[in-house]
């Protein structure tokens, strides 16, 4: 019983990755802390990165589905959320990567607390490397102007999470995802200490600053229901703090 309660599902979505899935995949079954389920939702990516995959599928605590058609992160980590039936969720990149001791750690932090959501303090690395350290805690009203979650950082209770999914859009789904979940729970807390690395690369989805600005904008408009001032105050102030961690290379 003690061990269900503590369990962690941890959400993979996927797509095209075989540079950098081994390693992610790696940060994880390598983590000091065990009592935990990888689901790795695959967007319908290359053979090259099917065959990696399939390489884990005989793991028991990890479980693969593979999408008969390229939907999009937003679907994959929707789905996974379908699938995951443990108190704890944890979101991972495919590029991104995990200290040893961050399930372990956070974990800890949580439940000291009865904290609904948490995130950690990270590093970049790729093409920015830096020290990110966000603030201790965050509400809604903060973080649409201060994105300083980073989605592979964050665990969140299953129950807090309730039936919140991500946007259906191109890009910036997890934005709104952080965005209702706040508005759920009031506050998430930070560990400060540097317990992911979070990979910033030129040619990714999330490069282009004027494109995340723009769904940015277009989530703040439908989904947070913004007037065109409080909208516009959120990218300005997101677009400082953005260039403050990340400089030109990354807004958001």
């Amino acid at each position: 019983m003690r061990k269900n309660k503590d369990k962690i599902d941890i959400i993979l979505p996927n797509y095209n990755s075989s540079d950098y899935i081994i390693e992610t995949i790696k940060s994880v079954i390598f983590q000091s802390y065990k009592n935990w389920r990888l689901l790795i939702v695959d967007d319908h990516s290359n053979n090259k990165t099917i065959n990696i995959l399939k390489k884990y599928s005989k793991n028991k605590r990890i479980d693969i589905f593979y999408l008969k058609k390229n939907k999009g992160a937003a679907y994959c980590r929707n789905l996974a959320l379908k699938k995951s039936s443990s108190p704890y969720v944890a979101f991972i990149d495919s590029d991104d990567l995990w200290k040893k001791n961050k399930l372990k750690n956070q974990i800890e932090f949580m439940k000291k607390n009865n904290y609904n959501f948490t995130y950690t303090a990270y590093e970049t690395f790729g093409s920015k490397k830096n020290y990110i350290i966000p603030p201790n805690k965050i509400n809604f009203s903060e973080f649409i102007h201060n994105t300083s979650i980073a989605t592979s950082t964050m665990i969140i209770k299953k129950n807090a999470i309730g039936k919140t999914k991500f946007s259906n859009t191109l890009i910036c789904e997890d934005y709104f995802f952080k965005c209702k979940i706040l508005t759920k729970v009031k506050y998430a807390y930070c560990l400060n200490k540097r317990l992911g690395k979070y990979r910033i690369r030129g040619n990714s989805l999330q490069s282009n600053n004027f494109r995340n600005l723009y769904w940015i904008w277009k989530i703040n408009n439908k989904y947070n229901k913004l007037s065109f001032f409080l909208n516009l105050k959120s990218l300005l102030f997101i677009s400082l703090n953005s260039l403050r961690k990340y400089g030109l290379k990354n807004i958001f």
